[in-house]
């Protein structure tokens, strides 16, 4: 019998609050891998007392799931979300863009948070708030788990909206990733406006067509 995986725990949240730190929020971002559409962030200040069952990193979780604890965490926290555009991703490449996504969801939050646990390795720049940030941090922490979810819930469900306008592509279900079909219709149908111009795969199917 193997042992079950460790689940996120508000053991990170905890640190902070006894530093007497007071509104803690976790950050994550969706988006950065695909070939279209923007990266967005999101970021969530649970409520100790009121946190949902069953938060995990988003990518554990059934779709349907997901959008369960999509509505629980709005019901139930406090949610910033910030988006970055295609062009964005263009003008300041794919990294920079996350991190512009990250501080947009920290300075939409209704409260200012005084601390912040990122999902990754790095910080964003210019962030005015105390942050760390937690290498896998969407398995470990309540908080950044709960930002993964509402993060890719609402980018997949952009992604259903620009599928309607651009049929064809499949991004209502592989969200805008480089599947088959996604690559094969790029090189019948051509690229879209919402397609990452900067990216290898699409910089090289325009460059085939030039």
């Amino acid at each position: 019998m193997t042992d079950l995986p460790d689940l996120p725990d508000f053991a990170f949240e905890a640190a902070a609050l006894a530093r007497g730190l007071t509104c803690i929020c976790g950050v994550d971002e969706a988006g950065r891998g695909p070939l279209c559409g923007p990266v967005v962030a999101a970021a969530v200040t649970l409520v100790r007392d009121r946190i949902p069952d069953g938060l995990n990193d988003s990518k554990k979780l059934t779709a349907k799931r997901r959008a369960e604890l999509y509505d629980l965490i709005h019901q139930s926290a406090d949610v910033g979300v910030g988006i970055a555009s295609v062009e964005e991703i263009h003008i300041h490449n794919i990294l920079r863009a996350s991190h512009l996504a990250m501080t947009r969801a920290i300075s939409a939050l209704r409260r200012t948070a005084d601390h912040v646990l990122i999902d990754g390795n790095m910080i964003p720049q210019g962030l005015s708030v105390s942050a760390e940030a937690i290498v896998q941090g969407d398995g470990r922490s309540l908080s950044i788990a709960a930002a993964s979810i509402v993060a890719k819930v609402t980018r997949d469900r952009i992604m259903v909206d620009l599928a309607q306008q651009h049929p064809g592509y499949g991004w209502e279900h592989n969200a805008g990733y480089a599947t088959k079909d996604h690559v094969d219709a790029l090189r019948n149908l051509g690229v879209t406006p919402h397609h990452r111009r900067s990216f290898k795969t699409i910089h090289n199917i325009l460059y085939q067509e030039n």
